[in-house]
């Protein structure tokens, strides 16, 4: 659950701060630099592009959790042995879902059916893919209410880890912006201002978190 990759962003957009952006290091500039150098508008556009990047990978993390009926995105973490290098499934056939208790794959190239059968039934999702030709037909069998419940704690596990990511965010910018207020980069007024903005955004975004998990745990629990 790679949350270091929300402060892939703040490098790229950090530049924009300008030199003195860099004597902080990025991960505690993404939005104090932005505020205090260029405006608001480039640190607002900074806090949300590495939330938003947090609840990408939550929402991810909320799909590979089978809920007992097909969507498309419970094979995204399954790689295949094609060509010599591990592929994801999505860039070697067409995943479809013909009704609520099934998913299929259509394999391109004919010769890589085996190797999508078997990188399915070697998952941990506990399918039995039965191929016919490219085509592969994938049953999703029915769950347990014990293993519906199991699903649930993991789902919250899984928000929990995404409300750190956000927390942590908002004590690096806040670090960033006590830092510029030590140095008179900005004023009191400045610092009070950007560091309500921080409050709005990490609270915006773990209400986000919060939403995310009660939509997932009906999903898990509806029969």
């Amino acid at each position: 659950f790679a949350y270091g990759t929300t402060y892939f962003s703040a490098v790229i957009f950090v530049g924009y701060a300008g030199k003195l952006g860099w004597s902080f290091g990025t991960a505690s500039t993404w939005i104090g630099i932005g505020n205090a150098l260029i405006g608001s508008a480039l640190g607002t556009e900074l806090a949300a592009v590495i939330s938003e990047k947090t609840l990408e990978t939550l929402r991810a993390d909320f799909g590979s959790l089978r809920a007992g009926r097909a969507h498309a995105s419970l094979l995204d973490g399954i790689m295949v042995d094609a060509y010599g290098s591990m592929t994801p499934i999505s860039q070697v056939g067409t995943i479809s879902v013909p009704d609520p208790r099934c998913l299929s794959v259509s394999v391109w190239d004919r010769g890589l059916a085996k190797a999508v059968e078997k990188a399915i039934m070697e998952s941990d999702l506990g399918l039995n893919p039965a191929s016919d030709g490219q085509l592969i037909r994938i049953p999703i069998p029915p769950l347990s209410e014990e293993r519906r419940k199991e699903l649930v704690k993991v789902a919250g596990k899984y928000a929990e880890q995404g409300k750190v990511a956000v927390r942590n965010i908002r004590r690096d910018a806040l670090d960033g912006i006590k830092k510029l207020k030590k140095d008179n980069e900005i004023s009191e007024d400045e610092e009070k201002r950007f560091n309500d903005e921080i409050q709005k955004f990490t609270d915006e975004f773990v209400k986000k978190i919060d939403d995310a998990l009660a939509q997932k745990e009906k999903d898990i629990m509806q029969v």
